[in-house]
């Protein structure tokens, strides 16, 4: 068990445990005070806990997670970190591996609970900022395939980053096993190829950043599509979810309902006259069905809030 003034050594100093600050299925993430070159850090740590009441496979996926995320982290040169949270250090504790980030202020869950509505000019900032950040894990070989507020952190001046690479996925590997949060899964995260295996790429992370912008500007509303599939996966797992899910309605439900759409629309009208149906043409396309019918790289998304931009009144454009 760790607790506040344990003394946590990797390969730039020690640091001293302050106080928790999140926990995922594996991790724990503590503020923790580093050497004095370092300063204050989020040290992500196993949770030593669960480890010890899992099974072996569930250990080892664990442990393989962990060194992912810092294999992914240090092969960024220090100008691809720009949206993507930075690591300070690494190395292990107790035989698992730890490593230090830099500290963020809050995860976007955590302020959209106690903001007010976000204008939309902000929103497509964070959506551009979020695609240049999935560029970089993709232009590095990875799909992220857990993109959600909560992985996503503010900086002071209220810039995104993305954190939490445990369950990404090299982009050399053809399938895998169930990862992600299904949530925010598009059709091929979710329901498994005839082997059992998902087989994902990079426009299945678009699909999420889709979720994410319909998120956004609906003042936190979830999509019907991934409330079911996080519900069946509930119910179910992984394993039986997907097909209880297609039993009951008798088919693959719509990722984007005509309520959903005329809603987002006339949220992006309220605020933003003149950019709704611009704004709904890159959410159908990052909501596709079928990955092919969805953009097919950063790039894509990049001109496509351009031109939401470029259709909206001058007094609410942003710079990107």
């Amino acid at each position: 068990m760790y607790e506040p003034g344990t003394i946590i050594t990797l390969r730039a100093g020690a640091y001293r445990l302050c106080a928790p600050l999140a926990g995922s299925a594996y991790g724990l993430l503590w503020r923790a005070q580093g050497p004095g070159h370092v300063g204050d850090v989020a040290l992500k740590l196993v949770n030593r806990a669960r480890m010890d009441g899992a099974g072996r496979g569930q250990r080892d996926c664990w442990i393989r997670s962990a060194h992912a995320e810092i294999a992914f982290l240090a092969s960024l040169r220090p100008w691809d970190q720009r949206h993507i949270v930075r690591m300070l250090d690494s190395g292990s504790h107790d035989d698992l591996p730890a490593f230090a980030l830099e500290l963020m202020q809050c995860d976007l869950a955590q302020h959209l609970a106690r903001a007010a509505p976000l204008p939309f000019s902000c929103i497509l900032d964070w959506i551009a900022q979020v695609n240049h950040a999935l560029a970089t894990v993709h232009q590095h070989g990875w799909r992220y395939l857990d993109l959600k507020p909560a992985n996503l952190l503010l900086d002071a001046a209220g810039n995104l980053k993305l954190t939490d690479f445990g369950t990404s996925q090299r982009a050399s590997v053809a399938a895998h096993a169930y990862s992600g949060t299904p949530r925010w899964q598009a059709p091929e995260q979710f329901f498994p190829d005839a082997q059992g295996r998902y087989d994902t790429d990079c426009r299945t992370d678009y699909f999420a950043l889709g979720a994410l912008f319909h998120y956004l500007v609906t003042g936190g509303e979830a999509l019907s599509f991934c409330s079911a599939c996080a519900e069946a996966f509930r119910l179910h797992g992984s394993a039986h979810g997907p097909r209880s899910l297609c039993s009951a309605v008798g088919k693959l439900p719509p990722t984007l309902t005509r309520d959903e759409a005329a809603r987002f629309a006339e949220a992006v009208d309220d605020d933003t006259p003149g950019a709704a149906q611009a704004a709904l043409a890159l959410l159908r396309r990052l909501l596709a069905p079928q990955r092919e019918q969805r953009p097919r790289h950063a790039l894509d998304i990049s001109r496509a809030v351009q031109d939401v931009r470029a259709r909206s009144p001058r007094r609410w454009r942003r710079a990107a």
